[in-house]
Protein backbone atom coordinates (compact mmCIF):
# COMPACT_ATOMS: atom_id res chain seq x y z
CA UNK A 1 0.00 0.00 0.00
CA UNK A 2 1.22 3.63 -0.58
CA UNK A 3 1.20 4.90 2.74
CA UNK A 4 2.33 8.89 1.23
CA UNK A 5 0.62 11.02 3.14
CA UNK A 6 -0.89 14.64 2.53
CA UNK A 7 -2.43 16.65 4.66
CA UNK A 8 -5.99 17.53 3.14
CA UNK A 9 -5.69 15.34 0.42
CA UNK A 10 -3.87 18.03 -1.19
CA UNK A 11 -3.57 16.88 -5.21
CA UNK A 12 -4.48 13.57 -4.43
CA UNK A 13 -6.52 12.25 -6.92
CA UNK A 14 -9.46 10.16 -5.08
CA UNK A 15 -11.52 9.22 -8.64
CA UNK A 16 -11.96 9.71 -12.60
CA UNK A 17 -14.26 12.06 -13.85
CA UNK A 18 -15.30 13.59 -16.85
CA UNK A 19 -17.30 17.12 -15.54
CA UNK A 20 -15.45 19.45 -14.56
CA UNK A 21 -11.54 20.37 -15.03
CA UNK A 22 -9.25 23.32 -13.20
CA UNK A 23 -6.13 24.24 -14.73
CA UNK A 24 -4.75 26.12 -11.35
CA UNK A 25 -1.82 27.27 -13.06
CA UNK A 26 -3.54 28.77 -15.99
CA UNK A 27 -6.71 29.79 -14.32
CA UNK A 28 -8.59 28.31 -16.33
CA UNK A 29 -11.85 26.49 -15.56
CA UNK A 30 -13.92 23.99 -17.70
CA UNK A 31 -17.02 22.13 -18.04
CA UNK A 32 -17.62 19.26 -19.98
CA UNK A 33 -14.56 20.91 -22.32
CA UNK A 34 -16.35 24.21 -22.62
CA UNK A 35 -14.06 27.34 -20.88
CA UNK A 36 -16.20 28.77 -18.11
CA UNK A 37 -15.46 32.46 -19.77
CA UNK A 38 -17.42 31.15 -22.94
CA UNK A 39 -20.07 29.38 -21.41
CA UNK A 40 -20.78 32.49 -18.89
CA UNK A 41 -21.17 34.72 -22.17
CA UNK A 42 -23.21 32.14 -24.13
CA UNK A 43 -25.00 29.93 -22.57
CA UNK A 44 -27.92 29.74 -19.80
CA UNK A 45 -27.86 28.22 -16.39
CA UNK A 46 -30.83 25.73 -17.56
CA UNK A 47 -28.54 24.10 -20.48
CA UNK A 48 -25.41 24.38 -18.58
CA UNK A 49 -27.11 22.25 -16.26
CA UNK A 50 -27.90 19.54 -19.19
CA UNK A 51 -24.35 19.94 -20.23
CA UNK A 52 -23.35 19.21 -16.17
CA UNK A 53 -25.73 16.33 -16.39
CA UNK A 54 -25.61 14.72 -19.74
CA UNK A 55 -22.08 15.97 -20.92
CA UNK A 56 -23.53 17.71 -24.27
CA UNK A 57 -25.25 21.01 -24.46
CA UNK A 58 -29.23 20.56 -25.20
CA UNK A 59 -30.37 20.15 -28.90
CA UNK A 60 -33.48 22.64 -28.83
CA UNK A 61 -35.97 19.45 -28.76
CA UNK A 62 -33.59 18.46 -25.64
CA UNK A 63 -34.01 21.97 -24.35
CA UNK A 64 -37.79 22.37 -23.92
CA UNK A 65 -38.04 18.70 -23.03
CA UNK A 66 -35.35 19.81 -19.94
CA UNK A 67 -37.20 22.94 -19.23
CA UNK A 68 -40.71 21.34 -18.73
CA UNK A 69 -39.08 19.19 -16.48
CA UNK A 70 -37.96 21.16 -14.46
CA UNK A 71 -41.23 23.46 -14.28
CA UNK A 72 -43.14 20.28 -13.86
CA UNK A 73 -41.05 19.96 -10.32
CA UNK A 74 -42.09 23.42 -9.19
CA UNK A 75 -43.87 24.03 -6.58
CA UNK A 76 -42.84 24.05 -2.77
CA UNK A 77 -45.00 21.91 -0.86
CA UNK A 78 -47.00 22.87 2.29
CA UNK A 79 -45.21 20.86 4.90
CA UNK A 80 -41.76 22.56 3.57
CA UNK A 81 -43.58 26.26 4.66
CA UNK A 82 -44.81 24.87 7.18
CA UNK A 83 -41.15 23.67 8.73
CA UNK A 84 -39.80 27.25 7.69
CA UNK A 85 -42.95 29.37 9.62
CA UNK A 86 -41.60 26.70 12.81
CA UNK A 87 -38.11 28.12 12.60
CA UNK A 88 -36.33 31.06 14.37
CA UNK A 89 -35.98 33.96 12.69
CA UNK A 90 -32.23 33.78 13.45
CA UNK A 91 -31.60 30.54 11.80
CA UNK A 92 -29.01 30.62 9.61
CA UNK A 93 -30.49 30.24 5.73
CA UNK A 94 -28.43 27.35 5.31
CA UNK A 95 -29.48 25.41 8.29
CA UNK A 96 -32.87 26.01 6.89
CA UNK A 97 -32.04 24.78 3.83
CA UNK A 98 -30.84 21.63 5.15
CA UNK A 99 -33.75 20.93 7.04
CA UNK A 100 -36.16 21.36 4.55
CA UNK A 101 -34.24 18.74 1.82
CA UNK A 102 -34.28 16.58 4.96
CA UNK A 103 -38.00 16.65 5.07
CA UNK A 104 -38.29 16.99 1.52
CA UNK A 105 -36.45 13.48 1.38
CA UNK A 106 -39.34 11.60 3.83
CA UNK A 107 -42.39 12.56 1.11
CA UNK A 108 -39.68 12.09 -2.52
CA UNK A 109 -41.88 9.21 -4.33
CA UNK A 110 -38.50 8.17 -5.48
CA UNK A 111 -36.53 8.04 -2.31
CA UNK A 112 -35.89 4.62 -1.91
CA UNK A 113 -34.79 4.05 -5.37
CA UNK A 114 -31.29 4.59 -6.91
CA UNK A 115 -32.29 3.79 -10.29
CA UNK A 116 -31.23 6.31 -12.61
CA UNK A 117 -34.36 7.33 -13.97
CA UNK A 118 -35.13 7.72 -10.02
CA UNK A 119 -32.14 9.48 -9.47
CA UNK A 120 -33.11 11.86 -12.68
CA UNK A 121 -36.34 12.66 -11.60
CA UNK A 122 -34.69 13.51 -7.54
CA UNK A 123 -32.38 15.62 -9.25
CA UNK A 124 -34.73 18.05 -11.29
CA UNK A 125 -36.81 18.35 -8.04
CA UNK A 126 -33.84 18.93 -5.79
CA UNK A 127 -32.64 21.64 -8.31
CA UNK A 128 -36.19 23.36 -7.70
CA UNK A 129 -36.51 22.72 -4.42
CA UNK A 130 -32.89 24.53 -3.26
CA UNK A 131 -34.06 28.03 -5.16
CA UNK A 132 -37.74 27.74 -4.06
CA UNK A 133 -36.68 27.04 -0.35
CA UNK A 134 -33.93 30.11 -0.16
CA UNK A 135 -36.22 32.40 -1.14
CA UNK A 136 -39.06 31.33 1.03
CA UNK A 137 -37.12 31.36 3.80
CA UNK A 138 -35.57 34.63 2.99
CA UNK A 139 -39.30 36.27 2.57
CA UNK A 140 -39.90 34.16 5.80
CA UNK A 141 -37.52 35.37 7.82
CA UNK A 142 -38.25 39.19 7.20
CA UNK A 143 -42.17 38.95 7.75
CA UNK A 144 -43.28 38.19 4.08
CA UNK A 145 -45.13 35.75 2.49
CA UNK A 146 -43.88 33.49 0.22
CA UNK A 147 -43.72 33.99 -3.04
CA UNK A 148 -46.54 31.14 -5.10
CA UNK A 149 -44.67 29.46 -7.75
CA UNK A 150 -45.58 29.86 -11.50
CA UNK A 151 -44.81 28.25 -14.94
CA UNK A 152 -42.34 30.15 -17.61
CA UNK A 153 -38.81 31.96 -17.60
CA UNK A 154 -35.32 30.52 -17.22
CA UNK A 155 -34.28 29.38 -14.13
CA UNK A 156 -32.41 32.25 -12.89
CA UNK A 157 -35.92 34.58 -13.35
CA UNK A 158 -37.84 32.16 -11.36
CA UNK A 159 -35.33 32.46 -8.41
CA UNK A 160 -35.30 36.02 -8.79
CA UNK A 161 -39.26 35.92 -8.98
CA UNK A 162 -39.45 34.00 -5.80
CA UNK A 163 -36.54 36.03 -3.86
CA UNK A 164 -38.24 39.87 -4.58
CA UNK A 165 -42.01 38.96 -5.91
CA UNK A 166 -41.56 40.70 -9.21
CA UNK A 167 -40.20 39.58 -12.43
CA UNK A 168 -36.96 40.69 -12.97
CA UNK A 169 -35.60 42.96 -16.27
CA UNK A 170 -33.91 40.66 -19.31
CA UNK A 171 -30.70 42.18 -17.34
CA UNK A 172 -30.77 41.41 -14.26
CA UNK A 173 -32.01 37.93 -15.00
CA UNK A 174 -29.34 37.62 -17.25
CA UNK A 175 -27.02 38.31 -14.52
CA UNK A 176 -27.99 36.26 -11.59
CA UNK A 177 -27.69 33.45 -14.96
CA UNK A 178 -24.55 34.13 -15.41
CA UNK A 179 -23.69 33.64 -11.50
CA UNK A 180 -25.22 30.74 -10.83
CA UNK A 181 -23.15 29.38 -14.30
CA UNK A 182 -20.45 30.52 -12.27
CA UNK A 183 -21.15 28.62 -9.04
CA UNK A 184 -22.58 25.54 -10.71
CA UNK A 185 -19.30 23.24 -10.32
CA UNK A 186 -15.80 23.17 -9.17
CA UNK A 187 -14.74 19.83 -9.54
CA UNK A 188 -14.08 17.99 -6.02
CA UNK A 189 -14.72 20.74 -3.90
CA UNK A 190 -14.90 19.78 -0.15
CA UNK A 191 -18.82 19.67 -0.75
CA UNK A 192 -18.84 17.78 -4.44
CA UNK A 193 -16.77 15.56 -2.57
CA UNK A 194 -18.84 15.29 0.57
CA UNK A 195 -22.03 14.42 -1.90
CA UNK A 196 -19.68 12.15 -3.83
CA UNK A 197 -18.41 10.13 -0.56
CA UNK A 198 -22.16 9.34 0.08
CA UNK A 199 -23.31 8.03 -2.64
CA UNK A 200 -20.54 5.97 -2.77
CA UNK A 201 -22.14 4.29 0.48
CA UNK A 202 -24.93 3.86 -1.87
CA UNK A 203 -27.23 6.80 0.57
CA UNK A 204 -30.26 8.44 -1.20
CA UNK A 205 -29.26 11.38 -3.50
CA UNK A 206 -31.31 13.53 -1.13
CA UNK A 207 -29.15 13.05 1.67
CA UNK A 208 -25.77 13.54 -0.39
CA UNK A 209 -27.17 17.01 -0.70
CA UNK A 210 -27.69 17.43 2.72
CA UNK A 211 -24.16 16.67 3.10
CA UNK A 212 -22.97 18.99 0.58
CA UNK A 213 -24.97 21.32 2.03
CA UNK A 214 -23.90 20.98 5.48
CA UNK A 215 -20.48 20.98 4.27
CA UNK A 216 -21.04 24.41 2.39
CA UNK A 217 -21.82 26.12 5.47
CA UNK A 218 -18.08 25.62 6.52
CA UNK A 219 -16.31 29.06 6.09
CA UNK A 220 -13.36 27.50 4.68
CA UNK A 221 -15.21 26.41 1.62
CA UNK A 222 -18.53 27.95 0.75
CA UNK A 223 -19.29 30.73 4.08
CA UNK A 224 -16.28 32.60 2.59
CA UNK A 225 -19.04 34.52 0.08
CA UNK A 226 -20.47 35.89 3.31
CA UNK A 227 -17.15 36.84 4.92
CA UNK A 228 -16.25 38.54 1.81
CA UNK A 229 -19.32 41.14 1.85
CA UNK A 230 -19.22 41.79 5.42
CA UNK A 231 -15.38 42.80 5.33
CA UNK A 232 -16.45 45.02 2.17
CA UNK A 233 -18.77 46.76 3.97
CA UNK A 234 -17.27 47.21 6.89
CA UNK A 235 -14.98 49.15 5.57
CA UNK A 236 -16.89 51.28 3.07
CA UNK A 237 -14.66 53.79 2.47
CA UNK A 238 -12.10 53.26 -0.54
CA UNK A 239 -9.51 55.09 1.14
CA UNK A 240 -9.69 52.81 4.38
CA UNK A 241 -8.55 49.67 2.00
CA UNK A 242 -4.83 49.44 2.03
CA UNK A 243 -5.10 50.65 5.36
CA UNK A 244 -6.97 47.48 5.98
CA UNK A 245 -4.77 45.33 4.06
CA UNK A 246 -1.94 46.30 6.29
CA UNK A 247 -3.34 45.86 9.69
CA UNK A 248 -4.77 42.18 8.57
CA UNK A 249 -1.50 41.19 6.91
CA UNK A 250 0.75 42.66 10.29
CA UNK A 251 -1.61 40.96 12.25
CA UNK A 252 -1.59 37.78 10.39
CA UNK A 253 2.22 37.34 10.21
CA UNK A 254 2.76 37.48 13.96
CA UNK A 255 0.03 34.03 13.89
CA UNK A 256 1.37 30.83 14.33
CA UNK A 257 0.92 28.08 11.45
CA UNK A 258 -1.87 26.80 13.77
CA UNK A 259 -3.72 30.43 14.41
CA UNK A 260 -3.15 31.65 10.73
CA UNK A 261 -5.38 28.40 9.65
CA UNK A 262 -8.50 29.89 11.96
CA UNK A 263 -10.57 31.30 9.13
CA UNK A 264 -10.89 34.76 11.26
CA UNK A 265 -7.46 35.02 10.69
CA UNK A 266 -7.26 35.26 7.09
CA UNK A 267 -8.17 37.93 3.77
CA UNK A 268 -11.55 36.76 2.27
CA UNK A 269 -11.26 37.06 -1.09
CA UNK A 270 -7.66 35.60 -1.64
CA UNK A 271 -6.26 32.23 -1.96
CA UNK A 272 -7.89 29.16 -3.27
CA UNK A 273 -6.08 24.96 -2.75
CA UNK A 274 -5.73 24.59 -6.70
CA UNK A 275 -5.53 28.21 -8.08
CA UNK A 276 -2.15 29.94 -8.31
CA UNK A 277 -3.18 32.77 -10.49
CA UNK A 278 -6.73 34.40 -10.00
CA UNK A 279 -9.62 32.31 -10.28
CA UNK A 280 -10.83 31.97 -13.43
CA UNK A 281 -14.37 32.79 -12.46
CA UNK A 282 -12.96 36.06 -10.91
CA UNK A 283 -12.15 37.08 -14.07
CA UNK A 284 -15.93 37.18 -15.50
CA UNK A 285 -16.98 38.69 -12.36
CA UNK A 286 -15.05 41.66 -11.38
CA UNK A 287 -16.53 43.18 -15.15
CA UNK A 288 -19.92 42.10 -13.85
CA UNK A 289 -19.29 43.77 -10.55
CA UNK A 290 -18.34 46.77 -12.28
CA UNK A 291 -21.51 47.34 -14.20
CA UNK A 292 -23.76 45.82 -11.43
CA UNK A 293 -22.64 48.70 -8.60
CA UNK A 294 -22.68 51.23 -11.38
CA UNK A 295 -26.40 50.62 -12.59
CA UNK A 296 -27.62 50.04 -8.63
CA UNK A 297 -25.90 53.18 -7.52
CA UNK A 298 -23.26 50.55 -5.33
CA UNK A 299 -19.92 52.22 -6.90
CA UNK A 300 -18.70 52.50 -3.71
CA UNK A 301 -18.45 49.14 -2.88
CA UNK A 302 -17.00 48.21 -5.80
CA UNK A 303 -14.44 50.97 -5.22
CA UNK A 304 -13.48 49.66 -1.83
CA UNK A 305 -13.00 46.28 -3.66
CA UNK A 306 -10.93 47.75 -6.50
CA UNK A 307 -8.50 49.17 -3.76
CA UNK A 308 -8.39 46.12 -1.42
CA UNK A 309 -7.82 44.00 -4.79
CA UNK A 310 -4.85 46.28 -5.60
CA UNK A 311 -3.48 46.59 -2.07
CA UNK A 312 -3.34 43.11 -1.68
CA UNK A 313 -2.33 42.49 -5.42
CA UNK A 314 1.33 44.79 -3.87
CA UNK A 315 2.08 43.06 -0.76
CA UNK A 316 0.66 39.22 -1.60
CA UNK A 317 0.87 36.71 -4.19
CA UNK A 318 -2.44 35.54 -3.45
CA UNK A 319 -4.67 34.80 -6.29
CA UNK A 320 -8.32 36.34 -5.85
CA UNK A 321 -10.51 33.42 -5.69
CA UNK A 322 -14.37 33.52 -7.22
CA UNK A 323 -15.84 35.19 -3.80
CA UNK A 324 -13.97 37.84 -3.76
CA UNK A 325 -15.89 39.89 -6.61
CA UNK A 326 -18.67 37.99 -6.41
CA UNK A 327 -19.79 39.68 -3.33
CA UNK A 328 -20.08 43.27 -5.00
CA UNK A 329 -22.75 41.50 -7.13
CA UNK A 330 -24.83 40.02 -4.37
CA UNK A 331 -24.53 43.20 -2.60
CA UNK A 332 -26.15 45.17 -5.74
CA UNK A 333 -28.66 42.46 -6.08
CA UNK A 334 -29.76 43.54 -2.38
CA UNK A 335 -28.83 40.13 -1.20
CA UNK A 336 -27.39 40.04 2.18
CA UNK A 337 -24.14 38.81 3.77
CA UNK A 338 -25.39 35.42 5.23
CA UNK A 339 -27.33 34.56 2.12
CA UNK A 340 -25.02 34.49 0.01
CA UNK A 341 -23.67 31.31 0.18
CA UNK A 342 -27.18 30.14 -0.19
CA UNK A 343 -27.62 31.70 -3.49
CA UNK A 344 -23.98 29.81 -4.22
CA UNK A 345 -25.93 26.62 -3.35
CA UNK A 346 -28.63 27.33 -5.69
CA UNK A 347 -26.26 27.00 -8.85
CA UNK A 348 -24.03 24.36 -7.10
CA UNK A 349 -26.85 21.80 -6.71
CA UNK A 350 -26.61 21.20 -10.74
CA UNK A 351 -23.00 20.23 -10.15
CA UNK A 352 -24.12 18.21 -6.72
CA UNK A 353 -26.45 16.15 -8.94
CA UNK A 354 -24.11 16.26 -11.51
CA UNK A 355 -21.16 14.13 -9.39
CA UNK A 356 -23.51 12.43 -7.90
CA UNK A 357 -25.16 10.87 -10.93
CA UNK A 358 -21.56 9.97 -12.49
CA UNK A 359 -20.73 8.14 -9.04
CA UNK A 360 -24.00 6.06 -9.00
CA UNK A 361 -23.24 5.47 -12.60
CA UNK A 362 -19.95 4.25 -11.69
CA UNK A 363 -19.49 3.71 -7.85
CA UNK A 364 -17.31 2.46 -5.40
CA UNK A 365 -16.85 2.85 -1.74
CA UNK A 366 -14.82 5.98 -1.19
CA UNK A 367 -12.43 4.22 1.97
CA UNK A 368 -9.31 6.09 2.36
CA UNK A 369 -6.95 5.04 4.69
CA UNK A 370 -5.52 7.03 7.77
CA UNK A 371 -1.85 7.96 8.72
CA UNK A 372 -1.38 6.44 12.21
CA UNK A 373 0.45 8.05 14.33
CA UNK A 374 -0.78 6.45 17.69
CA UNK A 375 1.33 4.80 20.52
CA UNK A 376 2.60 1.05 18.93
CA UNK A 377 0.82 -1.93 19.67
CA UNK A 378 0.82 -2.87 23.60
CA UNK A 379 0.03 -5.28 26.09
CA UNK A 380 -3.33 -4.36 28.40
CA UNK A 381 -2.58 -5.36 31.96
CA UNK A 382 -6.01 -5.27 33.58
CA UNK A 383 -4.55 -6.17 37.18
CA UNK A 384 -2.26 -2.92 37.16
CA UNK A 385 -6.05 -0.78 36.33
CA UNK A 386 -7.60 -2.30 39.75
Amino acid sequence: MDATWKAGLEDVIAARSAICRVDGEAGRLYYRGYEIGDLAAGVSFDDVTHLLWFGELPTASQQAEFAAGLEQARGLGPDIVALLRSLPPTCHPLDALRTAVSLAAARDPDVGSSEPDANLRKARRLMVLIPETVAAWQRIRTKREPVPSRRGGSHAAYFYYLLEGREPSPELARVLDVVLTLHADHEFNASTFAARVAVATLADLHAAIVSAIATLKGPRHGGANEDVLSMLLEIEDPARAEAFVESRLGARSGLSKHERANPKARMPGFGHRVYKVDDARARVLRGMAKSMAEATGRERLFEVAERLYDAMRARTTLPVNVDFFSAVVYDALGIPPDLCTSIFAVGRVAGWCAHALEQYADNRLIRPRADYTGLAPRPLNVAARV
